[in-house]
């Protein structure tokens, strides 16, 4: 089955005995869960969309381990057109949800382990990379949604993992046994954790010899023995729960995070894919995180296009279409949001293959995108604010609307343009405050600052991979200064 409708998926979900806790509750069926469903609603859109043929292209991929035709989130890339592609296809998916569409996360993870593991093995004389190949067949042979797990707790920052403490507040070996080991700790803020098959956890950062038990690589179940959930709030969650549709802005489509804990999970050799290599964690960490920085300048873009086009329809529905300033912003929104686009494409385009075949992107653009990412949503937010006007956050409910004596009322004096009904005003309205302030925002605006790494984090790895020293011969070249070993006899010969 190597690719299942959006209907398998979902039943798929319903075998599995996820243990999840939402506002102190344990849920009993997170498929179907009023606040929990619209997340899967938008992983559903992955495969609906693979099934489709006007999409084919974007959304499969031909598998180089069998030749068969797989979701694209499943592949390794082996091309820069495989890169482009994936950048490609989150902007649709972007489009097509409006929200967190949570695969990409599994996606980024599984090309940085292979990459990273071929080379351990190379150094090492390990097996895990043949362990991760056999792992990674499974998943596009059953078309898995796999869950990424990088970030830790972490607790005390100043401090490195050996030195917390409590040492489960980074994932570590707690036990090593002749068939397998016993993970302890915590993954925080995993994106779509709930409505994945699998996790695929990844070390948090470079670790040290010290810390060689927290640099460790592994799959299991999302159901396995031991993993529970504990799901993360969300601005206006409660209004999925009210039972309209106008409040909640984007009824359909979601995303979430959780606290995803492992206490004592066992995993069985086979499924370990790093156990105490630490000085290959860094590479697995650097690798992961280019990959998904290079992922928000395809889902930020494709839900910011969302954004631009309900601004556009609120200046419309106020009248003010037509406003010079009006298209002003609208035309700095869109200069942004394809100045983003721009950077995931150029960090594909410059994309080079590593020695176990999988292409890599340019991991200064990629780190130069999401760097971008962090300010320019915020900006495209603050516009969209901007034109929607002060009714977004002051506007009575769709109950108000409904009531039958006071909703004459609404629909009198929240009319915009007399031709546009008083509720097509509301609903884009509402669609704005999601993306900006509401359960969307998560996925969209905060994100965008946090995810895939805080804004330093990028910016070291600018600093590092910028080449300073070769732009400072260069200058020297141009402006006549000595270089390289002409230069050293120079000084040398004024000494």
């Amino acid at each position: 089955m190597p690719l299942k409708t959006p209907e398998q998926y979902e039943e798929s979900l319903r075998q599995l005995k996820l243990k999840v806790y939402l506002q102190g509750e344990l849920v009993k069926s997170p498929v179907d869960h009023p606040i929990i469903r619209p997340s899967m609603n938008s992983v559903k859109m992955t495969y609906a969309l693979a099934q489709d043929p006007q999409y084919e292209d974007l959304m499969t991929a031909t598998s180089h381990l069998t030749g068969k035709k797989i979701n694209r989130f499943c592949h390794l890339h082996q091309s820069v057109d495989d890169l482009i592609k994936k950048v490609k296809m989150q902007r649709l998916l972007g489009q097509k949800t409006a929200a967190c569409f949570q695969r990409c996360v599994g996606m980024d993870a599984i090309n940085a382990v292979d990459s990273v593991t071929f080379e351990m093995d190379q150094k090492l004389g390990t097996k895990y990379h043949e362990r991760f190949l056999k792992f990674l067949r499974r998943m596009q042979d059953e078309d898995w949604t796999v869950d990424g797990a990088m970030t830790d707790p972490k607790g005390d920052r100043s401090l490195p993992p050996h030195k917390q403490a409590d040492p489960d507040l980074y994932v570590h070996v707690a036990e090593k046994r002749s068939d397998g080991i016993v993970i302890r700790g915590a993954k925080a803020h995993q994106t779509g954790a709930v409505n994945s098959h699998w996790i695929l956890v990844m070390p948090t950062m470079t670790m040290g010899k010290d810390d060689a038990d927290y640099a460790v690589c592994f799959a299991a179940p999302a159901d396995a023995e031991g993993i529970f959930y504990i799901y993360g709030r969300q601005s206006c969650d409660t209004r999925k729960l009210e039972g309209g549709d106008i409040d909640v802005g984007n009824k359909q489509f979601g995303g979430h995070e959780a606290l995803m804990v492992f206490d004592n999970v066992f995993i069985p050799w086979e499924n370990v894919f790093m156990c105490g290599e630490y000085e290959f964690s860094g590479a697995l960490v650097e690798r992961f995180a280019g990959y998904h920085r290079q992922s928000y300048g395809g889902c930020k873009v494709g839900v910011g296009d969302v954004l631009i086009g309900a601004a556009a329809l609120a200046a419309e529905y106020n009248g003010a279409a037509k406003a010079s300033h009006i298209k002003d912003k609208l035309i700095e929104m869109i200069h942004l949001n394809e100045t983003l686009y721009a950077c995931g494409i150029a960090c594909s385009a410059e994309g080079y293959k590593t020695a176990s075949g999988t292409y890599l992107i340019d991991l200064l653009l990629a780190n130069v995108c999401k760097q971008n990412v962090t300010r320019f949503p915020y900006e495209i937010a603050r516009l969209a604010e901007d034109i929607a006007g002060g009714l977004m956050v002051t506007m009575p409910s769709e109950q108000d609307l409904r009531h039958p004596e006071i909703g004459k009322v609404v629909e009198k004096y929240l009319r915009g343009v007399a031709s546009v009904p008083t509720e097509y005003r509301m609903r884009v309205l509402r669609l704005i405050e999601n993306l900006t302030l509401g359960t969307a925002a998560v996925g969209y605006r905060t994100e965008s600052m946090h995810g895939a790494g805080s804004p330093q984090a990028q910016r070291i790895m600018i600093s590092r991979q910028s080449n300073l020293e070769h732009k400072k011969e260069l200058a020297k070249a141009i402006a006549g200064i000595p270089t390289g070993c002409a230069a050293q006899k120079e000084v040398a010969a004024t000494k």
